[in-house]
């Protein structure tokens, strides 16, 4: 058990900015929300998982829908509330804590907002150990645990308690909802008992997000290399190191897609990076060779400063490096590739560990 702080969530959001692999909402909006709710009702708790009792009633506070939508649609900070409390009268039960359901720029925020309003504590896990676009992408989802009950709220007071036959379909008709309701939403779902955190999430997540933010911010302070200090905390790769020249980026079905080209510099001269997303980024590869796919994180930081730039965040001319990072073991497995691998996306690649195409592209 801990308490967060001012500087915890502004080295949080750099993190979760950089995990989120470019997606999740815009981590500065999320900041400043997270930032005014603890500067009105105090810091908030965050739990180990291992502390929450094992029939507590857990449910993450999310947005979704397309990150560009975020930087006109900003949440009024009811929308969560009101979800939280319609899902409560629908299953009789007060929600013991929150989490986040992503390590997304917003989504790792929102749970902080909605904890310090309710007076809930935090549970450090999350569903993805990154972001991913649909709501089926998390590890619950491949152990079998139900994203409905599901309530989602829009900032005009407009809700939808959904009840359906499995998780693809929550995504389906929440999305549908979603575009009518204006292209982002507020949600409660994926409600579930302490046991289902402690065996299905992923650990720690806020720990590491509050560490990648630090390192980040301390490498700044020591005029030290970011970048080189982020991919020793994260274990991650250097990919490509370029300049942008054109992003061809667009809000369609609910989510932000495009494609960002990257001219080499430096060792990577000559070469070109194609880097494709939606709402994340999903798939990086130059003429030559695959760099990175799916479900492998894929980050494109500042060349200078090494913070994390989003999907919507590339403009043209930005200098960037682009970094590889394993994701967790539960995406490796032959579900985890069939739910969220690059076949899923329609690209005509196989999963390759980003490790090994590193070594591959290193003889």
């Amino acid at each position: 058990m801990r308490k967060i702080g001012k500087q915890e969530i502004e080295d949080i959001a750099v993190g979760a900015a950089l995990l989120g692999t470019g997606g999740g909402g815009d981590p500065y909006i999320g900041k400043l929300m997270a930032l005014q709710a603890i500067e009105e009702f105090g810091p908030v708790t965050v739990l180990d998982p291992e502390e929450v009792p094992d029939d507590a009633l857990l449910v993450p506070s999310s947005m979704m829908g397309a990150p560009t939508v975020m930087l006109e649609k900003v949440p009024n900070g009811e929308e969560a509330i009101v979800a939280f409390k319609q899902l409560e009268e629908y299953v009789g039960e007060k929600i013991y804590a929150t989490f986040p359901i992503e390590a997304g720029g917003l989504n790792s925020m929102l749970p902080f907002v909605l904890a310090a309003r309710l007076g809930l504590p935090v549970v450090d896990a999350d569903g993805m150990g990154r972001a991913f676009p649909e709501l089926q992408m998390v590890t619950f989802y491949l152990d079998g645990i139900s994203a409905t009950p599901a309530v989602i709220a829009d900032e005009k007071g407009n809700t939808a308690l959904l009840s359906t036959i499995d998780n693809v379909w929550t995504e389906r008709i929440a999305r549908a909802a979603t575009i009518q309701m204006g292209g982002s939403v507020m949600n409660a779902m994926y409600s579930m008992r302490g046991k289902d955190i402690k065996a299905s999430g992923i650990p720690n997540i806020l720990q590491l997000e509050e560490e990648i933010g630090k390192t980040i911010r301390l490498a700044k302070e020591n005029n030290a290399n970011a970048i080189e200090e982020v991919l020793k905390t994260v274990g991650g790769f250097e990919l490509f190191r370029g300049k942008v020249t054109d992003i061809d980026r667009k809000t369609e079905t609910g989510f932000a897609r495009g494609v960002a080209t990257f001219e080499g510099m430096d060792k990577y001269k000559d070469e070109t990076l194609k880097l494709r997303f939606q709402n994340e980024h999903l798939i990086a590869q130059t003429e030559k060779q695959l760099l990175c796919v799916t479900p492998d994180l894929i980050a494109v930081l500042d060349a200078e400063t090494g913070l994390p730039i989003t999907t919507e965040g590339i403009r043209y001319g930005a200098r960037c490096v682009v970094i590889g990072i394993p994701c967790h073991p539960k995406w490796r497995t032959k579900k985890g590739i069939e739910t969220v691998g690059p076949r899923y996306f329609g690209y005509d690649v196989d999963y390759v560990p980003v490790e090994e195409l590193v070594k591959g592209a290193a003889k």
